[in-house]
């Protein structure tokens, strides 16, 4: 779990963090700010069940994008499910549009700013048991 490389906010993770422990997952949280290279040699080390990257800056979708075309460019972590959610962008709802594209890209799934932590939780539920 980590946030877009450009995003300082931590307390977003913490909380994404203690939910995904309460629900019995290991949680490795590579902090705010984290390199997309280094979250890309965490995975490859490490081979999570799932990546979480959260944005509260706004700037989800453009870092977002970066991150995903990166991580997907190896081909052993193409299987790993990857989610993004919280703040994708600055213009209200016309970051409708975000969804569409970051899933095009390779995200398994966006949870926008606002509602999306009850589908997040709902997703995490639905994986396979062990992963997360």
């Amino acid at each position: 779990m980590t946030t877009v490389a450009s995003d300082s906010h931590s307390w977003n993770l913490v909380y994404l963090q203690l939910m995904l422990e309460e629900m019995g997952h290991i949680v490795d949280n590579l902090g705010p700010c984290a390199p997309v290279d280094e979250m890309i040699a965490r995975c490859l080390e490490s081979r999570p069940d799932l990546v979480v990257v959260s944005s509260v800056n706004g700037h989800g979708y453009a870092d977002g994008m970066r991150l995903i075309s990166t991580l997907r460019s190896h081909r052993d972590l193409r299987g790993i499910p990857v989610v993004i959610g919280g703040k994708l962008g600055i213009h209200g709802t016309e970051n409708q549009d975000h969804t569409d594209r970051l899933l095009l890209a390779g995200f398994d799934a966006v949870f926008s700013d606002g509602g999306g932590l009850r589908s997040f939780e709902s997703f995490v539920r639905q994986l396979p048991a062990g992963a997360a």
